[in-house]
């Protein structure tokens, strides 16, 4: 039987040891699904044809690089929780919830990736920020916050280009 004080026991940062390894296992989820992406984001960079080649080449360049910054970010996060972050392929596919991309290489088809695989990380993530604004985790709220602001407003722009409304 737990005492009071092996209940209420914090980390370093503060932050309640049980729930800090809840969000942590969390942002493994979505460090997972930010490696699909990723690799969906390289696979139609690299595979993309048509008239609008060069500004989509561009761009998924542009979101892949982001990318990579954010899967970074997200790892160092969950060792900062006390976590390990996950790094083999097969737990990225276990824990996937994204729609792998395949031989996509036409221009909707490759946008219509990208906003749906934003969408579901911005329910990842909102699952994540909501968990760490019940422990004061500002680092956590922070980052998720940032992550949500910058993908919606992505999700915005690749509708627009779609012509698509939101």
């Amino acid at each position: 039987m737990k005492t009071k004080k092996q209940s209420e026991a914090t980390n370093i940062l503060g932050l309640p040891v049980k729930e800090a390894g809840v969000i942590a296992a969390e942002l493994n989820i979505l460090l997972s699904n930010f490696q699909v992406y990723y690799q969906n984001l390289r696979g139609i960079h690299w595979n993309i044809r048509g008239k609008r080649f060069f500004d989509l080449h561009i761009k998924f360049e542009e979101l892949y690089n982001d990318a990579q910054l954010k899967i970074d970010m997200v790892a160092e996060r969950v060792l900062t929780l006390g976590g390990t972050p996950l790094h083999t392929f097969e737990d990225y596919i276990a824990n996937n919830r994204l729609q792998v991309g395949k031989d996509i290489s036409k221009d909707v088809d490759a946008v219509q990736l990208v906003i749906a695989s934003l969408s579901d990380l911005l329910k990842i993530e909102r699952v994540i920020l909501e968990e760490s604004d019940k422990i004061n985790d500002e680092g956590t709220n922070s980052m998720m916050s940032d992550f949500i602001k910058e993908q919606e407003k992505t999700m915005w722009m690749m509708k627009a280009w779609c012509e698509e409304e939101i």
